[in-house]
């Protein structure tokens, strides 16, 4: 795994975001937070859990207390809060990624999980987890969408290499 392949996932997961929100964002606030048969429990659960997760692995790699405490925390109540610390989130993200070299992302990541335990864990293997989970989220979220009258938008992954090309 090299870091342009993580440079593109970082940049993938910014668009995919962003077409996400865009989404949520015609949504009335009712049906937004409306209770749905999904881990988080609502579309805005699910979201404020994606960047939970974000927070928590950025925190361990740049060597910050991320503040969260629970993996369910609601990190901003209102949805255009949400939206601008996901963007500022993804942001950070790509600046991230972008600083990585090959010995960086083969280099181990020393931290605790929420639970307090020591863990050690490559940095390439920790992004694709960050990577992975990011997808697996939102993949609940564009269910949850799907749900609603507004329809989900198209987020694989060879829609914004068609696009980025």
């Amino acid at each position: 795994m090299t870091p342009d392949h993580f440079r593109t996932l970082a940049r993938y997961n910014q668009w995919a975001n962003r077409r996400l929100y865009g989404a949520c964002a015609q949504l009335d606030d009712a049906e937004y937070r409306k209770r749905r048969p999904a881990f988080f429990g609502s579309i805005h659960g699910t979201l404020n859990h994606l960047l939970v997760g974000d927070r928590v692995w950025l925190g361990r790699i740049e060597r910050v207390p991320s503040g969260i405490e629970r993996l369910d925390q609601i990190l901003y109540d209102d949805f255009a809060a949400l939206r601008a610390a996901r963007e500022a989130e993804d942001r950070r993200i790509v600046a991230l990624v972008d600083r990585l070299d090959a010995a960086a992302l083969a280099a181990t990541l020393d931290y605790a999980n929420m639970a307090g335990t020591p863990q050690r864990t490559r940095l390439d293997w920790v992004l694709t987890h960050v990577f992975n989970h990011e997808t697996h989220h939102r993949g609940q979220a564009h269910g949850l969408l799907s749900q609603t009258a507004v329809a989900p938008p198209p987020l694989d992954l060879i829609f914004y290499l068609r696009e980025a090309a």
